[in-house]
């Protein structure tokens, strides 16, 4: 069982930069890809970055490739999302995930964060 709590959520300009960390308590932590997805008012859920468990290969969605990246520290359970360039249309509270392999459905869930863009 893992338990996933985001942070670094905030407010920031459109043109800024944001650095979200996912934090796991629990069990083989290293087992798990992590996906960040996010969900704006009145919007559907997207995946917008996944990291696999073993080889740590990322996957981006289109909307965000180039500009976000995603990393992962298996020693300090933890996995990240840079943000650069945000844009207002990023807005969203963010979650992170936890799958067996990137694609299929979470298995654990944190709370999320909110990140807002201002234009």
């Amino acid at each position: 069982q893992l338990q996933l709590v985001e942070s670094g959520g905030g407010l920031v300009h459109s043109g800024g930069s944001l650095r979200l960390a996912c934090a796991a308590s629990g069990n083989n932590f290293d087992y798990y890809a992590i996906t960040w997805f996010r969900q704006g008012r009145g919007e559907s859920r997207e995946g917008v970055a996944c990291i696999d468990s073993r080889n740590g290969a990322a996957h981006y969605a289109d909307s965000v490739k180039g500009r976000f990246t995603i990393s992962r520290d298996n020693a300090k359970s933890s996995v990240f999302l840079q943000m650069n360039s945000l844009e207002a249309e990023d807005t969203s509270i963010y979650y992170c995930a936890a799958s067996w392999v990137c694609g299929n459905s979470a298995q654990y869930w944190g709370e999320g964060t909110l990140v807002t863009v201002s234009p």
